[in-house]
């Protein structure tokens, strides 16, 4: 398979750093995942790995009085979160900087909550919550989202598109399995709605794409790589019954 070209990269970037958030979620999700830790301390010891421009990281940041690292391999989303954090006043609490999530560098059972909103999947579910497991305390909890397939035999384009970009995608109890083989106690589980891909994600996405087609009428190679994002929510508008996304929510045992 080709990967995609320097100038893919380029648009990508133009269309996705300007949006809200770069997948799935929402507020309320994350005030429902949250709730489903019992006994998190009044003031956790957060980390957010891939936060991305930081959606999930600010909700965290209303929706608990903890201190949060935020951590993302993009320098460019890190600038844009480190100016939302200046701008809301939340510097003394939120950090934001760059990092490797499969090398985060940070002390070990140092955190009391792990946040990831479809990041993990970028080092396989097997790799990335063994890293998770070391870096929370016994008893924390980590509580991530990740892409599932929800119905069997999905068209070809749907399978295409998957294979693409997340290639070992499995279902809820696949993900359950491996929650089971790295350590964790599965607390909880539940679907994103359809509001959580739409109101933050895909429907600004769209709206980006048309703005930029303008500034781009003559490039060919620019409007034949906005197409092609294009084709995402497009996607999903068809074909969403069969994926989706999962909330899951684990704990650490105190015991392990």
């Amino acid at each position: 398979m080709t990967p995609p070209s320097p100038r893919f990269w380029e648009i990508f970037f133009e269309v996705y750093e300007s949006l809200p958030r770069q997948g799935p979620g929402s507020r309320v999700c994350a005030a429902e995942a949250l709730r489903s830790c019992p006994d998190l301390p009044e003031a956790p010891a957060i980390l957010d790995l891939g936060c991305g421009v930081g959606a999930q990281t600010l909700h965290l940041a209303e929706l608990t009085a903890g201190s949060i690292l935020a951590i993302d391999r993009h320098a460019p989303s890190i600038r844009r979160l480190n100016a939302s954090l200046a701008e809301r006043g939340l510097v003394h609490r939120v950090r934001a900087q760059v990092g490797d999530m499969a090398h985060p560098e940070l002390p070990p059972e140092s955190f009391d909550l792990i946040w990831s909103e479809g990041a993990l999947y970028n080092l396989g579910l097997a790799n990335a919550l063994p890293i998770c497991h070391g870096l929370l305390r016994p008893g924390g909890y980590l509580v991530f989202t990740d892409a599932v397939w929800r119905k069997q035999n999905p068209p070809a384009e749907v399978r295409a598109s998957f294979e693409q970009d997340y290639p070992t995608m499995g279902w809820t109890a696949d993900v359950k399995e491996t929650i089971h083989a790295c350590g964790f106690e599965l607390l909880r589980h539940f679907p994103l709605p359809d509001a959580a891909w739409w109101d933050d994600f895909y429907t600004p996405m769209e709206a980006r794409i048309t703005d930029l087609r303008g500034p781009y009428a003559r490039d060919a190679e620019a409007l034949g790589i906005l197409d092609q994002l294009a084709q995402e929510p497009e996607m999903h508008r068809r074909f969403s019954d069969y994926y989706g996304y999962e909330f899951f929510i684990a704990r650490r045992p105190l015991s392990y």
